[in-house]
Order: structure tokens, then C-alpha cells, then sequence
């Protein structure tokens, strides 16, 4: 396994493939946002942050999906796209819970009703930063 690229260099969106770089691109710029967020210090919008650290996790798993050879289904369900990648990425294992808690927020987020707090956006972008980390180590 190979060591993960941080997000937040230029090397984030390198890949030999076009169409999984520009995915892995618009990971690290959800990731970005998640993060500005989360430590803005004034105003944070804590909601944007769980629904761009979802993005970024989503993102992520479509372009492990293409590097697998998987042509990625049109759906937000990361628990789906977990199964994909079960299959597809050796080595490739996550919590399904913690997918499902992803999932969840970034619907949860965009309605009235729910509102995330600092401890929701940061198990979130925790949660999204460790599967970069893992996602990046495999493609």
C-alpha cells in the first residue's frame, strides 16, 4: 500500500487516469470546504461542512470505482458504493455505520429541522479525511 496524498497539495487530483483525477479534484475541494467550515471563526456554516465532507467521500469512492475498472451508479448511498468496492478494491474495507452516518447528514443538513453542530461537522470530516487517507493509499 502506498502512502496517501494529502488533499490539499497540488498532487491530489494526480492520476494517471483523466476522468478518476478530476474526481479526486473535486474530493479535495469538498474536503477543503468541510474543513474551512468547520474552523471558520466566525459565522461557520456546520451544516455545508457534514454535506461537503459526504461529497468529498462519495467522490472518492466513484473514482476508486473507475480506477477498479466499475463504471459508478448516479446515487449518493455510500453504503451501495461501499458494496461496489468490496468487490471491485482489494483491500478495501469501511464501517458501514460510519458511511451510513454520512449518508444520512448530508440529506439531513439540506432541510429545515436539523441543524449540525460543531461535534456533527467534525465526526463527519473526520470520517471523510480517514477514507481519503485510506482511498488515496489504494488508487
Amino acid at each position: 500500500m502506498k502512502r496517501a496524498i494529502s488533499y490539499k497539495t497540488a498532487a491530489a487530483s494526480r492520476h494517471a487516469n483523466p476522468l478518476v483525477g478530476s474526481w479526486l479534484s473535486k474530493a479535495a475541494g469538498d474536503l477543503v470546504t468541510a474543513e474551512r467550515e468547520l474552523k471558520a471563526p466566525q459565522l461557520p456554516n456546520y451544516d455545508a461542512s457534514c454535506y461537503h465532507s459526504q461529497q468529498a467521500a462519495e467522490k472518492l469512492m466513484k473514482a476508486a470505482l473507475i480506477t477498479a475498472g466499475v463504471d459508478p451508479p448516479k446515487v449518493h448511498d455510500l453504503v451501495r458504493l461501499d458494496g461496489l468496492l468490496q468487490k471491485n478494491l482489494p483491500g478495501w474495507s469501511w464501517d458501514v455505520h460510519e458511511l451510513g452516518a454520512l449518508s444520512e447528514v448530508a440529506v439531513e443538513v439540506r432541510y429545515p429541522g436539523f441543524e449540525a453542530n460543531r461535534a456533527h461537522a467534525k465526526e463527519m470530516f473526520d470520517i471523510a479525511l480517514r477514507i481519503w487517507k485510506r482511498l488515496r493509499s489504494l488508487i
